[in-house]
């Protein structure tokens, strides 16, 4: 679960929709063969139709997910050990529900482990309250940084899979008082940005400026010399941080 301190909660609802990775332990109700449930499971990869069961957070309409890949980890009599890429608001539950009635003997989800958010994941990013606790206390008592920084991480990292926009120190100041970003101000920009893809603005020194939708095409931010590329929509950085050059333009 990704915890943001100050600031870095703006950050979280793009966590949220970014794609998740789960282990876990798929119980069969009966009595299969391996290899017609390696076929069973490859049916599932790709969108798919879902809808959220009886006890979910949601409204149970039928929309569809897309599964990344599931992987058979390990087959323990009837339990099934998986691990399972999913874009964001997949039941894996459900899922492992709707394998079983492909089987034909039914299933249910044992066990659930959540190993990757967005950009985090478990191998990298997990920590515990008593690392946290004893990074603190070498930090404040020693003065020592370099353990406090490896488990209260950058808020750049959480928005490491967004698209990634470069711009102008010149128009740092002004998103960070809300303006949308100028094809103008823009130094570098990601392939592959499309019309409403939510990105990341970053400083040429790659500190996170702002969150915003894309309203323009990345081949057209680079080649229009002209108009809105990104409506900001979640600010980031402190106004102040970078001079006011916008201000100092304005009055000249």
């Amino acid at each position: 679960m990704p915890i943001a301190l100050g600031s870095a909660t703006k950050v979280i609802p793009a966590l949220m929709n970014a794609g998740k990775e789960y282990v876990c332990v798929m119980r069969v109700h009966g009595d299969f063969d391996p290899n017609e449930l390696q076929r069973v499971v490859r049916e599932f990869i790709g969108p798919i139709y879902q809808r959220p069961p009886l006890r979910s957070a949601v409204k149970r309409i039928v929309r569809v997910r897309r599964i990344y890949y599931i992987k058979i980890l390990e087959v323990s009599g009837r339990d099934v050990l998986m691990r399972v890429g999913v874009e964001a608001g997949t039941y894996i539950r459900k899922l492992c529900h709707d394998i079983g009635e492909i089987l034909g003997c039914g299933a249910h989800m044992q066990e659930l482990r959540r190993t990757r958010v967005g950009p985090l994941k478990e191998d990298d990013t997990l920590v515990t309250l008593q690392d946290v606790l004893d990074a603190y206390k070498i930090w404040t008592k020693l003065g020592e940084d370099k353990y406090i920084r490896k488990v209260i991480l950058p808020v750049e990292v959480g928005v490491a899979h967004l698209p990634k926009i470069v711009i102008k120190d010149s128009a740092v100041d002004a998103i960070c008082h809300g303006a949308s970003l100028a094809v103008t101000g823009i130094l570098r920009v990601e392939t592959g940005v499309k019309i409403g893809d939510l990105v990341a603005i970053f400083t040429q020194k790659g500190e996170l400026v702002a969150l915003g939708k894309a309203a323009m095409r990345s081949e057209e931010m680079v080649s229009s010399r002209r108009g809105i590329a990104v409506k900001v929509t979640r600010v980031i950085m402190e106004p102040g941080t970078y001079p006011p050059l916008w201000r100092s333009k304005k009055k000249s």
